[in-house]
């Protein structure tokens, strides 16, 4: 227990301590409230009931660097246990008492306490040699990529070694006076404390008055370090232990994982459409750089970074902390930035690089989004700035007069079913399922091969089928995902109208696209579907026997998984049922299902030229599947199939690349 006098010093601090820290935190819940949007409360036990586990259990770490996140465990559920630590520590400051007893519960509380300071401390020695003496490249960037200069200064190694070290002498101290203190009450070794008093024993020739003065100090300087560093700790990394459990209470419930937020356009009150400076940002948005623990992993996994563009979305998020923090006052105060994210967040090569696969979200491990960062910005490049990729112009062309990004005309969009016996909804009137035969499958010639083979098995399955034919349109994926959402939203409402009128019991489409788009966006403009992939319809006709393959030849045959198909809409299983019994055995690739690697091709890449860097996107997920072995690479997506079949022309290696409905109807009985 202190004396009076340092009762009376802490409690000072203590004061002190608690008023600067209010101000420190309350400027940054003010600059996130600067956000756009509102914080939804429904389900909001629910939502946080899953938030506390999630955070809790580190849910979302343990998806990559397994070894890694098994220190990270250790130092995350140490600190946290600290919480109640440090609170008993204060109490028994205070007053003459044993925290929570000396019976079994208390046994077991300093049991647990002792075990988890040992492993704050052997992970954050390994972070710290991680870091600053193995100097891990996972850990650093590429210098093509943008970064504030306060940050190429060495302010997040700066920031790193602070936290390492208040983690690393605040919890060490503790434990340095935990064993001071069995060794100067105890009886020899204490089982709840078996580490204390193995170090404890190190302290036996001390006179009482000296553990006395050391255990004290020990208190002092665990316990002022804490008081020291709240009033930093907003604006440190560590920041994340908090925010990271904020970022799962309060993030959206989307229809999936890279669903967009629409924009009004009957609201003529709204002056600024996307995003060009960081108060343009959703609360969410600017909640996200605070939650960052700046481990690289959404950079790892980046196919831009990985084919060397300048797009870094940690370093995005890195920025943003760091502006914010230089700026925090006069952002709290309300006032206007002075400078656009473009400025000094992100380069304009960075944004137009993003493929908008949303692996940076799937691997992130406290819930951050910087796909949505990136995607917004180019709505505020498209419709503020009209300052585009020229070659989108096309494309944008082509869906706003003639349905479909070839710019070719709408009447040729049935022109692939020629002499197939196709039925319209004209012919068809109540079919069982709408195929949504989308704009690839009708107008590119490589990918009508793949419209043709899904006919020919609907046909042998007898499936109570039928199209729009001419009456279909582009559904506005390209469009909204590189920034066009105005287009979007005239093509969305354009084919609502239409699915609305022919109201189909379940729409089918080969297209990830077009599946993402009709079942998980076109609900917020009114257009609920039940709309599945063709390799779902498929796993359905075998199950059920409709549909027969032969003898199964598969040597060699690898299956890409499509972002759209899989990661945003959890399509995993059905291609694969499909592969197995028309192919027989396939290989799997190193990145596959939720961490498949990106064709290349989403969020308008198909329509551009790809931004500057080391590979192309497309070349280096062939040369993956080839280095595995493939022969053939099946994939679900005519995007992939032109992306990857581009790739296999170039690389002039005889391997094929076929969807995968091609490889069942080749072995149809």
């Amino acid at each position: 227990m202190l004396t009076p006098l340092e009762k009376l010093l802490f409690t000072a601090l203590l004061f002190a301590t608690a008023w600067n820290g209010y101000w420190a935190f309350r400027k940054v819940y003010l600059v996130i409230r600067r956000g756009q949007g509102e914080v939804g409360d429904d389900h909001i036990v629910r939502r946080a009931w899953n938030a506390f586990w999630t955070w809790a259990l580190l849910r979302p770490t343990w998806k990559t660097r397994t070894f890694t996140s098994l220190f990270h465990a250790a130092v995350a559920w140490g600190f946290i246990f600290y919480f109640l630590v440090n609170f008993g520590d204060i109490l028994e400051g205070y007053f003459d008492i044993t925290f929570l007893g000396q019976g079994l519960l208390g046994d077991i509380y300093r049991f647990i306490a002792d075990w988890l300071s040992i492993g704050v401390l052997v992970g954050m020695i390994y972070f710290l040699v991680r870091r600053f003496i193995a100097e891990d490249p996972a850990l650093s960037f590429r210098e093509n990529i943008r970064l504030l200069e306060k940050v190429q200064k060495g302010g997040l190694q700066r920031d790193s070694l602070i936290v390492g070290f208040f983690i690393l002498f605040h919890v060490g101290f503790r434990f340095l006076g935990t064993s001071f203190q069995v060794a100067l009450h105890g009886a020899g070794y204490d089982i709840s404390r078996p580490w204390a008093s193995t170090v404890g024993k190190l302290w036996q020739g001390l006179s009482p008055q000296t553990l006395t003065v050391f255990e004290h100090l020990s208190w002092w300087i665990a316990l002022g370090l804490i008081l020291a560093f709240i009033p930093y700790f907003p604006y440190s990394k560590h920041f994340h232990l908090i925010m990271a459990g904020v970022n799962f209470l309060v993030k959206p419930n989307r229809t999936s994982l890279g669903t967009l937020e629409p924009i009004d356009f009957e609201d003529e009150s709204i002056e600024q459409f996307g995003v060009a400076r960081l108060e343009d940002l959703s609360w969410k948005h600017l909640l996200d750089p605070y939650a960052c623990i700046m481990c690289n992993r959404c950079q790892d996994v980046c196919p831009a970074y990985a084919t060397g563009k300048e797009l870094s979305p940690s370093a995005l998020e890195i920025n943003k902390r760091y502006y914010i923090n230089a700026h925090v006052d006069t952002l709290a105060a309300g006032e206007p930035s002075q400078d656009r994210l473009l400025d000094f967040a992100i380069t304009r090569s960075a944004v137009w690089a993003c493929t908008a696969c949303g692996a940076c979200i799937e691997v992130c491990p406290v819930g951050n989004e910087p796909m949505f960062d990136i995607l917004y910005m180019r709505r505020d490049q498209v419709l503020m700035e009209s300052n585009f990729p020229e070659e989108l112009q096309t494309a944008y062309t082509g869906m706003e007069r003639n349905g479909n990004p070839w710019k070719m005309s709408a009447a040729d969009r049935m022109a692939w079913a020629a002499g197939l016996d196709i039925p319209t909804v004209e012919s068809n009137p109540n079919p069982d399922i709408l195929w949504w035969v989308g704009c690839a499958p009708a107008y590119d010639m490589r990918a009508q091969a793949t419209a043709k083979a899904f006919a020919r098995v609907l046909q042998a399955a007898g499936v109570n089928f039928a199209v729009l034919g001419e009456r279909e349109s582009c559904t506005g994926d390209a469009a909204r995902r590189s920034g066009n959402e105005y287009l979007f939203y005239e093509l969305a409402m354009q084919n609502i109208e239409v699915l609305n009128e022919v109201n189909p019991p379940r729409i089918v489409t080969t297209c990830p696209h077009c599946l993402h788009t009709l079942g998980k966006e076109y609900g917020q403009f009114g257009g609920h579907y039940q709309v599945i992939h063709h390799t779902e319809l498929l796993a359905e006709l075998l199950a059920e026997g409709r549909v027969s393959p032969g003898p199964t030849q598969g040597d060699g045959v690898a299956f890409h998984d499509p972002c759209y198909l899989g990661r945003h809409n959890g399509v995993y299983e059905a291609p694969r049922q499909v592969l197995r019994q028309a192919v027989g055995d396939f290989l799997e690739l190193a990145r596959n299902r939720n961490f498949s690697f990106c064709c290349g091709a989403g969020g308008g890449q198909m329509w551009k030229e790809e931004e500057h860097g080391q590979a192309a996107v497309n070349m280096t997920r062939y040369r993956e599947a080839v280095d595995a072995g493939a022969r053939t690479i099946a994939v679900g997506c005519p995007f992939c199939l032109t992306m990857l079949t581009d790739a296999s022309k170039e690389a002039d290696e005889g391997v094929q690349v076929k969807d995968v409905v091609e490889l069942l109807a080749e072995n149809l009985t």
